[in-house]
């Protein structure tokens, strides 16, 4: 039986979290060093401290379906490579505020043309599915994920300047390194496909469980791809919490677990290819808040065929104008319409009321004068409608399961 494919909302955190502690790791070791002058040595000032990158980061995270090199057993080769996994992650100008946007591998899309890395290009193609851009761009070892970036580009508006692809084994060996993440089952979760059977409950799930947590699709919510993104925002939101808790930013065997996974497991592009970089980017993540990293997925609706998906083009309009103008989200519950593989925990407190920005005062017009036009201020965060689907890192939530009965 062919294992199901490998679906990884869960990279986000997993390698955002691996760049920050792989940068943290980095700049650790110069903290440690201890060192002896040596006679004939000269003076050396003192390095300057690397700061916070300037500005704001959007960065691609794509995860490929290639079994190529793997240490574990995943099921039959697909001999493809498709880019099932395409999260892009956005840190706002002032680091203020963070979100990752996790794009559906069956969204149509257009595809723009491409390298194919033999001289050549492929493409364009008006309509095809999200997940076909690796493959459109020659695969991993040549132009697709440069081919991936271009995508999404094309789709969202954004420049994409950073860009990461990670292999199946680095959930694995990644969440062995952080020792394992709480999770919480609503409700049963029975998967023959993965093999995976959880009783509700907390479970800290490490190794290949946590793998099948993440790839299992019809052992929770609706047994679909929507519903299985939610239940695994479920770990990503425990995952961060326990990235950045002092116990696992202070444990230097931790930090260097994950920056290791994250070295054999994961190809950069060129502006990665720093350590300097990753620091940077590590900085920048560090201060947020957990109420203000959020992971979504792109507004969708399905296409006549009722597997594949299309742009939800008003909620995406929504969600991409609030991207572009830095300003922090906020998740409306979801429509009625909508489907969730999540709960809230139970005891968990409800997301705090939308603040927004006082009216700008008037100053009255003196006689025979024209009244002054007040400047607007900008809304600070954007309230964004119930089609997006996801949920903040400070939110605990419950996977909801689903049984071989229900299926």
């Amino acid at each position: 039986m062919r294992l199901v494919k490998f679906f990884g909302i869960a990279v986000t955190v997993v390698v955002v979290s691996a760049l920050a502690v792989g940068g943290i790791a980095a700049w650790d070791i110069g903290r440690q060093v201890r060192t002896v002058h040596l006679d004939n040595e000269d003076a050396v000032g003192d390095l300057p401290e690397i700061s916070a990158i300037d500005g704001g980061v959007n960065l691609l995270l794509i995860g490929s379906d290639s079994r190529a090199n793997s240490t574990y057993s995943y099921g039959e080769d697909p001999e493809s490579e498709l880019n099932d996994v395409n999260i892009l992650l956005h840190i706002s100008q002032d680091h203020s505020n963070a979100v990752a946007i996790s794009f559906p591998r069956d969204l149509y899309v257009e595809i723009p043309e491409c390298d194919d890395g033999d001289g050549g290009t492929n493409g364009p193609v008006r309509s095809a599915r999200i997940n076909t851009a690796l493959l459109t761009g020659g695969g991993s070892a040549k132009a697709g994920l440069a081919c991936a970036v271009k995508t999404v580009e094309n789709l969202t508006g954004l420049t994409i300047p950073f860009a990461a692809e990670i292999s199946f084994d680095g959930v694995i060996e990644m969440s062995n390194a952080i020792g394992g993440v709480p999770v919480c089952v609503a409700q049963p979760i029975e998967d023959e496909h993965t093999e995976l059977f959880l009783p509700a409950g907390t479970h800290e799930l490490e190794g290949m469980d946590a793998l099948k947590f993440l790839r299992t699709r019809y052992g929770v919510g609706d047994g679909s791809d929507i519903t299985r993104i939610s239940s695994q925002q479920v770990f990503l939101s425990s995952l961060v919490r326990k990235v950045k808790s002092s116990s696992t930013l202070t444990d230097v065997t931790k930090l260097y677990g994950l920056a290791g996974a994250a070295v054999r497991n994961m190809t950069f592009s060129e502006s990665l290819n720093s350590v300097d970089t990753m620091v940077q980017i590590a900085k920048a993540l560090a201060p947020i808040d957990l109420d203000k990293i959020v992971f979504v997925q792109y507004p969708t609706y399905y296409a006549s065929d009722g597997v594949g998906l299309l742009p939800n083009e008003g909620p995406a309009t929504a969600l991409m104008t609030a991207v572009l103008n830095d300003q922090a989200i906020v998740l409306s519950p979801p429509s009625g319409d909508q489907r969730s593989g999540s709960v809230a925990a139970p005891g968990s407190e409800a997301p705090a009321p939308v603040e927004t920005a006082p009216p700008a005062e008037e100053t009255p017009a003196a006689p025979g004068e024209t009244a002054p036009v007040p400047t607007p201020t900008e809304t600070p965060v954007a309230q964004l409608p119930g089609e997006v689907l996801g949920q903040s890192a400070a939110q605990e939530t419950c996977s909801v399961g689903r049984t071989l009965a229900d299926q």
